[in-house]
């Protein structure tokens, strides 16, 4: 179970190190590394959900989107940071991963969220591929409320 605000209890928290070079001039960590904090989540996550023995990255798995809210600046602490990542949607090819960036251990804040859609790909023959029924059902175990995000809103 997590403890970071508005995050489904099923998502799995990956302490993530925060480097000196991750900072921008404000001293705060630039945006795109938070992509990156994604990223290294997501390699972890996917160790978890589907087994050591079988690895979607070595299969292929393409990321086909992404959407990140930088809600606080993020400063270095010696501590890493904790990423937590879910699922929030299952397609026939494609499924989204939910995200949210909190600080260190004892600092529940959530500094940014994010969706990330990924759409599992065959590498051999460079398209698409169905999920298979294991891949959906281990989705499926983490899969809690998407991550609302700022683009989200309506306009009026």
């Amino acid at each position: 179970m997590t403890l970071l605000p508005d995050v489904p209890d099923v998502a799995t928290l990956y302490p993530i190190t925060v480097r000196w070079s991750d900072m921008d001039a404000y001293a705060h960590v630039n945006n795109v590394q938070y992509l990156r904090f994604f990223e290294e989540a997501r390699v972890y996550a996917f160790k978890h959900w589907f087994g050591q023995e079988r690895d979607l990255i070595n299969e292929g798995m393409l990321v086909v989107s992404q959407a990140i809210d930088y809600l606080l600046p993020l400063e270095f602490a010696y501590a890493p940071a904790r990423v937590a990542v879910w699922c929030c949607d299952v397609g026939a090819a494609s499924f989204e991963l939910g995200y949210a960036v909190a600080g260190p251990e004892g600092d529940d804040t959530v500094y940014a969220r994010g969706r990330v859609t990924l759409v599992a790909y065959d590498l051999d023959v460079q398209r698409p591929r169905r999920l298979g029924e294991a891949e959906r059902a281990a989705l499926q175990a983490v899969s809690g409320e998407r991550p609302v995000l700022r683009g989200d809103r309506v306009r009026g």
